[in-house]
């Protein structure tokens, strides 16, 4: 049995609960509040060294790493197309997995928790790394309906969760229809689960930013 340890309103535990999901797998999950440092016990340590979720276990088995764990499904459970075994498909899936840790993380993920975290706008540094982002997926997307290859692979699911809230860091999607276009066939394949609705409390912070920017325009 798969055990899978997440906290909900991450993107990088989303990634992996969507992949098992469209994988078809049965897994157990394990709910870990985070401000409550469940992911710091000895217990969670002794699966992650670094104290961070996702965290999958699968027998007697463990991995973490939101990317690793993707790996991990993609070669054990799915099928090819998920994880290219020739070079440049793998290449350009293992690019897109870079991207997850860098432009990703740096832009759209830093811009949700600017604002739902910490209740304020993101900065100029955030967006403009956010716009570079979607204008780099933009091109890719305009070669095909996916980011590598003919079918899904796991750069897809990687990608995807904190593009599909990207409005919680208040990006806006609206220039980029290409990259609204893959979203939406991201949520047809069979098995999508959607990311989370937000608690109150950040859907609280998120009201408040957005309202106190449309002051500010005003």
């Amino acid at each position: 049995m798969i055990t899978f340890y997440t906290y909900a309103q991450s993107g990088n535990c989303h990634k992996v609960r969507l992949f098992l999901n469209l994988l078809g797998l049965p897994y157990e999950t394990r709910e870990l509040n985070l401000a409550q440092g469940e992911h710091k016990t000895e217990e969670m340590l002794a699966l992650n060294p670094f104290g961070q979720v996702p965290v999958l276990s699968d027998g007697d088995k463990t991995f973490s790493d939101s990317q690793a764990i993707l790996v991990y499904l993609a070669r054990r459970y799915g099928a090819e197309h998920w994880l290219p075994l020739d070079p440049e498909g793998l290449a350009k899936v293992v690019r897109w997995l870079a991207a997850t840790a860098g432009e990703v993380q740096f832009g759209p993920a830093a811009a949700r928790v600017a604002v739902i975290f910490r209740g304020e706008a993101p900065s100029d540094e955030v967006r403009n790394r956010s716009t570079r982002l979607l204008q780099a997926m933009s091109r890719t997307l305009a070669l095909g309906e996916w980011l590598v290859g003919d079918e899904p692979t796991i750069a897809d699911i990687a990608v995807f969760p904190y593009l599909s809230v990207a409005h919680h860091g208040l990006i806006d999607l609206t220039p980029f229809p290409r990259v609204r276009d893959w979203l939406a066939r991201v949520a047809a394949l069979p098995g999508f689960v959607p990311m989370p609705e937000l608690t109150p409390a950040f859907a609280e912070r998120l009201a408040t930013v957005h309202a106190s920017l449309s002051l500010k325009a005003a």
